[in-house]
């Protein structure tokens, strides 16, 4: 018995024909018979308008040979890329491995990558990194505004990255950015309880302002850097404080607070960060101590009023005494000054004379 197969292919489709799982060609569009008595001959038609061609032995296909005008053939390596477009629209990213797109109904770009450069830089970044296949392949970071991204292969240092999306391939080592904060920073020290000089246990809260000035120190010189940063901060108040008396606290803060910074500034700077200012807040005395110190300004107070008491009453003593000579030697100003009297009392209330001794009134007449 012959056994006839008759296969219609349309004008959008290929035949892609296999005998005994062999692959011999491809068919064209049209109909085409075979004569097939074992059941030995296969023919997967597939459409063009779709241009991925997609086959579970694609590899035989692209050996028995495609046409350039048909299909564009890809055989990437490992350390082999490809970027798709279809159409003008970017389609895919590709790892290694073998691809056949059909070029009839489709225009086809491709662009080959090398992967061994490890980072990834395209001027349709964003819309690479949306596509199909990306995650699959790209490592995706952002550094944002105000930051900068240290770099690390395989843990070695690489570069520090400014603001900006950055995509690294997978298979190029094991990739880490560590993001490092460039803006300015303020750092709480509080509650630290430290003894002076003469004994006096004080609590005090100070602040420092700092900034990242170089991220790879702030990274890879110390484990954390603002850990780092707060217990020297911690260390040089204690040590500042601990050989100073309280009156000398008390009495320069400003320059306190300046000795410390310089101190500090120099043992950030290796970590990588600069300490912009340092000030100490609160300085906290024990109830005791309050009520002590209480008593003597007081006293102070007291004492300096006291001191403007007298200074005032002695000079309006010495004024009164001047004045005094002063109508002593000249009878003119006395009488002046009498009239002036006078005049003070007519005016402010009803004057009654009472005369009595004789001769009063002649003087009174002559004195006004």
């Amino acid at each position: 018995m012959v056994c006839v197969k008759n296969v219609k292919i349309h004008s959008h489709e290929k035949g892609l024909l296999f005998k005994d799982k062999e692959f011999l060609g491809i068919l064209n569009p049209g109909r085409h018979w075979f004569v097939d008595p074992l059941g030995k001959i296969r023919v997967d038609v597939v459409s063009q308008r779709d241009p991925w061609l997609r086959h579970s032995e694609l590899d035989l296909v692209v050996k028995a040979g495609l046409s350039e005008d048909e299909a564009t053939v890809l055989d990437l390596n490992d350390h082999e890329r490809a970027l798709v477009w279809i159409d003008g629209r970017f389609a895919a990213v590709l790892g290694p491995g073998q691809y056949a797109l059909w070029r009839r109904f489709r225009k086809v770009r491709t662009e080959l990558i090398d992967a061994r450069t490890m980072r990834f830089e395209h001027r349709e970044l964003n819309r690479i990194v949306q596509s199909s296949g990306a995650a699959e392949l790209l490592e995706s970071y952002v550094v944002e505004e105000g930051f900068a991204g240290v770099l690390f292969r395989d843990g070695e240092y690489v570069q520090t990255c400014r603001p900006g999306r950055y995509l690294f391939w997978k298979d190029a080592g094991k990739i880490r950015l560590v993001p490092v904060d460039l803006r300015e920073t303020l750092l709480d020290i509080s509650g630290q309880e430290i003894l002076t000089a003469d004994k006096v246990t004080l609590r005090l809260n100070a602040a420092v302002t700092y900034r990242v000035a170089d991220p790879r120190k702030a990274v890879c010189g110390v484990e954390d850097h603002v850990q780092a940063l707060y217990r020297e901060a911690q260390l040089a108040l204690r040590a500042l404080i601990g050989g100073c008396t309280l009156d000398a606290l008390l009495g320069d803060r400003e320059g306190l607070s300046g000795k410390l910074e310089d101190r500090l500034r120099k043992r950030a700077a290796g970590f990588g960060l600069e300490v912009v200012t340092l000030g100490i807040r609160d300085l906290i005395l024990p109830g005791d101590m309050k009520d002590l110190l209480n008593k003597v300004i007081e006293a102070q107070k007291a004492a300096e009023a006291n001191l403007i008491v007298r200074r005032e009453e002695t000079a309006a003593m010495r004024s009164q005494a001047n004045t005094a000579r002063l109508l002593e030697n000249n009878p003119v100003l006395m009488r002046l000054r009498e009239l002036e009297v006078l005049e003070k009392i007519a005016g402010s209330s009803e004057l009654k004379l009472v005369l009595g001794e004789k001769g009063l009134t002649d003087r009174l007449v002559t004195m006004l």
